[in-house]
């Protein structure tokens, strides 16, 4: 078997001078030729998606960091806000001068909260031309749907009633308003929440725990009510709690030198929100997680860079 003397390839390899190579078949050639052109074809196209993901995340990033810096420098904010543009790919959305949804989160001193607030914004259907955003130009900018909320976190919360430990829980089983605990279903929740603290004993209920001990300390809880009122959060204590389970709570609750009067004063407050961010107006107050939550809606707005966290 292998190749006869009078074959084709027996030939051309008697035929051979030295150092030639040895040439194949045409069509075997012509083969691998395609094979190796197919994969640079392959190889090329992939490239170029991975560079123009690489351009487009790059713009992305840009973007978000001009708009970043307007919202801090408008809105006199400690730290860059996080900007968050959705949507692939983004080129599409900054040459045709609309973008989708624009997610914005940051942190903001508050006139009557003490501590910073974290405060967030969803953007959707923003008009702005590409040259506007490159020049910094977002004094006036039209968006079909405005989402506004404040988050007042466990610690905030704290400063505000000047009760360190207090703790904001949902309705007890027995008393559920049908939301399970997570938090209220319209601008009033009756009786729905729980707050827990610490308090100095008599009936100052401005006193700083700073000045008494230990000894002159009690721990109570309350029924609170979260209204809403045109821009004011009102949590109003509304009665004493008592826990069968839980036994410091429910002593503290028949103590002769612990003021009713003075604990529910100590425990109602008003938070004035003011405006939402970019001037939407707050229309639901709930508790979720330990965290007082105030939302706005508005929709076919234009919005001023500037009063993102602004009142």
């Amino acid at each position: 078997m292998g190749n006869s003397p009078g074959t084709p390839d027996a030939r051309a390899a008697r035929d051979r001078r030295p150092g030639e190579e040895f040439s194949t078949h045409p069509a075997i050639g012509e083969r691998s030729w395609r094979g190796g052109a197919a994969r640079k074809v392959v190889v090329g196209v992939l490239l170029v998606v991975a560079l123009a993901v690489v351009v487009d995340f790059t713009a992305a990033a840009y973007s978000e960091y001009r708009v970043s810096r307007s919202l801090r420098a408008g809105g006199d904010l400690r730290a860059d806000p996080e900007v968050t543009i959705h949507g692939f790919p983004y080129l599409a959305q900054a040459l045709g001068g609309e973008y989708h949804n624009v997610d914005i989160r940051a942190r903001a001193d508050r006139p009557d909260i003490p501590g910073e607030i974290l405060v967030e914004t969803t953007l959707n259907g923003v008009h702005l031309p590409m040259g506007d955003l490159i020049d910094g130009n977002m004094r006036s900018v039209p968006v079909d749907r405005v989402a506004g909320r404040m988050r007042i976190e466990p610690v905030e919360l704290g400063r505000l009633f000047n009760i360190p430990d207090l703790q904001l829980t949902g309705p007890p089983a027995d008393k559920s308003d049908g939301t399970g605990g997570s938090g209220g279903t319209g601008s009033t929740t009756q009786g729905a929440y729980i707050l827990t603290g610490t308090i100095p004993l008599g009936t100052d209920s401005t006193a700083s725990d700073n000045t008494t001990t230990d000894s002159d300390k009690v721990s109570v809880a309350v029924k609170v009510n979260l209204l809403l009122d045109g821009d004011q959060v009102r949590i109003v204590a509304t009665d004493l709690y008592r826990d069968k389970s839980d036994t410091t709570i429910s002593t503290t609750t028949t103590r002769p030198d612990l003021d009713k009067a003075a604990v529910l004063a100590r425990f109602t407050r008003t938070i004035d929100t003011r405006d939402l961010p970019f001037g939407v107006h707050p229309t639901k107050v709930e508790a979720l997680g330990g965290n007082i939550i105030v939302e706005g809606e508005g929709e076919n707005m234009t919005i001023d860079m500037d009063r993102f966290a602004r009142p």
